[in-house]
């Protein structure tokens, strides 16, 4: 090769052009209620219009692999919106009946190609995640009502998938790799998850047995795509949680495009009932952007953009928590005093260029820096008094304490600073070769951390200081007898790591549809690398190498039934993170290993009509063999490592759900899901895992008033057994195989629309340009359950007892919500 061909080529794979959408096809005969071929038939789509012809006849081209809404629209008939999904160069009959009468309901989906049936993708629709309520609404809200993703915690956006953490979990926004905070302990200091779900277009999520494509981490895939607006348009929401705006813009020659949405959000309205009394000012806000550029028929840029800030604000004044046996009930009494203040300022951008070298041949780039400057400080004293309750009916004291059992106090204190940079470039292919895809991608990522951890707590009982049952010091057995030994906190973490992390990945793999005998069959397998290197820890990290084949197969029986069977798995390994890298004592540990994962999922995908309507039942087999585990405890969200890879674990697991249209016109469905996970430390024997969910069931339910259509409901109901933990944070897990109560939350949300798509007469005045408003009463907790996310253990000097006094979450909350769109 010529040096001028060389740097031709290397300026080619440097700017790292990718490819426009591939197409696909429909076509087909629109008819009338006689089955007579309708002519001058207005079909939109993307701001693409045509019309069919006096036979009745049209064809169009749409994109590839996305969804998109095509709209059936004629002067004297009802309209008809189908949402399509088709794979490249599909060619897809449709031959849709236009009434006079009949209002559809909801909008007709046809999703063909089996793309997500077969690599086991669930597909969610945006406009549900927009309508379902929850305490934190949004993508990861309607996760968790999905067989085998679990959470106990409705302030919190993280979830666990499979018995894996919450680190575990992918998430990508266009293809690019999103991030969190690190230093987050507590799902109320959250505020908003980065996913805006206003500018949302498409959401993919795996489960499991995901292609090598995606990336490094043992548990789940979250795909998220963001809409390519083709005119203008502008959305509202204002609530008593906070609000948002979404516009969408597109200049005048359609090369241009974006959507822009700004979020503010306030907790307090949740925090404020639970048992604790504050003065709690959180303040959560972010702006996000997505703005596409067409500089060619094969040339698109991109830019994703978002800064966040979450100020956190916290002043406890006092709590009063219940508990015991109705034959000995106790009261935990405790009043406060001090603050703390955390503060997560995040800044994102990433830049995507997409360039169409051929039919066939597609090139990526994608450049992107996630910078997050965080700090947690608090000083809390906690002066607590732990009694019995006076149960005698009639007397004047009923339901107060009527003899103290211990008092005592706590003081926690934490002065902890972080500042993470992280850059990534990352190039990739895909080359349709014969009947086949090929993918392929190389990526570069730097991660540069500067930590600082300063935390302890002191903690005393009836006056006298405690030790840690931890360190080899004299017991301490005052008042009895005079203890002469070293007084130290409670618990005790110091330490500064500034670190950089080097990686080089890459992947590829092969995609093939094809047939065995008369059954449509899909074959995918391929393989991904990973090197890293810890620098700037005490000791050096040496150079660590992962691979990790990965296969999937499909078939589809030539059976009257709709049935897919499916297997898929591989090695899947998880290259520590930064906080996996931390040890309990705040020490980086560079030669931490990556855990290693097989995993095998065996599916089906059953399609039938009940009611005459479409249903679909789903279910997976699972099991994960865990070696090089990384155990760790969990504390409300914050997980602390071991960093020693010391264990190995293993996950198996059934998880089922039907979804269909319980009600005409509105997708529902309901998801059960077992769940057994368990790690061996040391040779120890296997106990549960801190994610060891043994039982889920959840339902998603949408619906509305036969004879008032406008009048909609949304149900969101989530019922977990109990979770291993509560123990104290110091205790060997061991010693503590403690369960948390079950956890039942129901939400609801009723919504009157004024205006919609059906609406037959535009508003006039104020809303004269609204194309959607409605009106929304959500409860949260509808059954006023009480729900524990960890245990506060109280220590009562005379008997040497520990208590377990359940922190529990929220309360029974009533939100009013606002939304409109232009």
């Amino acid at each position: 090769m010529s040096t001028t061909k060389f740097f031709f080529l290397l300026s080619i794979i440097c700017l790292g052009f990718s490819s426009t959408a591939q197409t696909a096809r429909i076509r087909g005969i629109v008819l009338n209620e006689n089955k007579q071929p309708l002519e001058n038939v207005n079909i939109t789509f993307d701001g693409f219009n045509t019309q069919s012809n006096e036979n009745g006849f049209y064809d169009v081209k749409v994109p590839a692999n996305q969804k998109v809404t095509v709209v059936f629209t004629h002067v004297s008939l009802k309209k008809i919106t189908v949402v399509f999904m088709l794979e490249a160069n599909e060619q897809k009959e449709f031959n849709p009946i236009m009434n006079s009468q009949a209002e559809q309901m909801g909008e007709v989906v046809v999703v063909t190609g089996n793309r997500s049936v077969v690599q086991g993708i669930v597909n969610l629709e945006p406009e549900m995640i927009r309508k379902i309520p929850g305490a934190n609404a949004g993508v990861e809200n309607i996760l968790k009502s999905l067989p085998g993703v679990n959470s106990n915690n409705e302030l919190s956006t993280q979830y666990a998938v499979r018995g894996g953490n919450y680190d575990e979990n992918l998430v990508y926004v266009n293809e690019i790799e999103v991030y969190r905070p690190f230093l987050i302990r507590s799902g109320q200091q959250e505020g908003l998850s980065f996913t805006n779900t206003d500018l949302v277009h498409n959401v993919d999520f795996s489960a499991g047995g995901f292609q090598a494509k995606y990336g490094d981490k043992l548990s789940s895939v979250l795909d998220i795509t963001y809409r390519k607006p083709t005119t203008f348009g502008a959305s509202l929401e204002a609530s008593f949680l906070g609000g948002s705006i979404a516009v969408d813009a597109v200049s005048k020659d359609k090369k241009w495009s974006a959507v822009t949405g700004l979020r503010y959000r306030n907790n307090s309205l949740l925090v404020n009932s639970q048992e604790t009394q504050t003065n709690f000012t959180p303040t959560f806000a972010d702006i996000q952007t997505n703005i596409n550029y067409q500089a060619s028929a094969k040339w698109q840029w991109s830019f994703l953009g978002n800064i966040s800030q979450n100020k956190y604000q916290y002043r406890p004044l006092s709590r009063v928590s219940n508990f015991g046996t109705l034959d000995s009930p106790m009261a935990l009494t405790v009043f406060y005093e001090g603050q703390e203040k955390d503060k997560y300022d995040t800044y994102f951008g990433a830049i995507k260029s997409v360039f169409n070298v051929s039919d066939n041949f597609t090139l990526k780039f994608i450049g992107s820096i996630f910078h997050t400057l965080e700090q947690e400080y608090f000083d809390i004293l906690a002066q607590y008094r732990l009694g019995e309750v006076d149960t005698n009916i009639g007397s004047e004291t009923l339901g107060d304490v009527s003899f103290t059992r211990g008092i005592g106090s706590q003081l926690s204190h934490a002065r902890n600073d972080l500042d993470a940079l992280i850059v990534n470039t990352e190039i990739k292919g895909f080359q349709d070769w014969k009947n086949s895809q090929i993918e392929w991608g190389v990526k570069y990522t730097r991660e540069s951390i500067r930590d600082r951890i300063i935390e302890w707590e002191v903690i005393d009982s009836a006056g006298f200081a405690l030790n840690p049952p931890i360190l080899n010091l004299p017991k301490n057995d005052q008042p009895y007898t005079p203890y002469t030994g070293q007084l130290v906190p409670y618990q005790d973490i110091r330490a500064t790591n500034f670190n950089s992390i080097n990686r080089f990945s890459g992947y590829g793999q092969w995609s093939l549809k094809s047939n065995l005998g008369t059954n449509e069959v899909w074959y995918n397998a391929g393989i991904r690398m990973h090197n890293w290197e810890v620098s700037g820890a005490s000791s050096l990290g040496k150079s660590q190498f992962t691979i990790s084949p990965r296969a999937q197969f499909a078939i589809k029986p030539n059976w009257k039934q709709d049935v897919v069977f499916r297997i898929s798995g591989g090695l899947y390994h998880q290259p520590p993170f930064y906080r996996e890298l931390r040890d309990g004592d705040g020490i980086v540990q560079p030669n931490t290993k990556a855990q290693q994962s097989f995993h095998i999922v065996l599916g089906n995908d059953y399609s039938f009509k009940l009611w005459d309507r479409p249903f679909k039942l789903l279910s997976e087999v699972y099991y994960k063999s865990i070696t090089d585990a990384n155990i760790y405890t969990i504390d409300n969200v914050r997980i602390r490592y071991a960093a020693n890879n010391n264990a190995v674990a293993y996950a198996q697991g059934v998880d089922v759900r039907l979804n269909g249209e319980f009600v005409p016109g509105t997708e529902s469905w309901i998801s059960f899901g077992y769940l057994k996970t368990e790690e061996n430390s040391n040779d120890r024997g296997f106990i549960a895992r801190p994610t060891d969910q043994r039982l889920k069931f959840a339902m998603l339910f949408q619906d509305y008033m036969p004879n008032i259509p406008s009048v909609k409901l949304y149900l969101n109901l989530v019922y977990n057994t109990g979770l291993p933990g509560g123990s104290p944070s110091y205790a060997d897990p061991y010693l503590y195989q403690n369960r948390l109560n079950d956890y039942r939350r129901v939400d609801v949300g009723f919504s009157k629309v004024f205006i919609d798509n059906t609406t037959k007469k535009r508003s006039s005045g104020l809303f004269k340009d609204c194309k959607e408003l409605a009106l929304g009463l959500e409860i949260f907790n509808l059954f006023n359950n009480q729900n524990a996310i960890t245990n506060t253990w109280v220590r009562d000097v005379y008997s040497k007892n520990q208590y377990a006094i359940p922190n529990y979450m929220t309360t029974r909350v009533f939100n009013v919500k606002l939304t409109a769109k232009l």
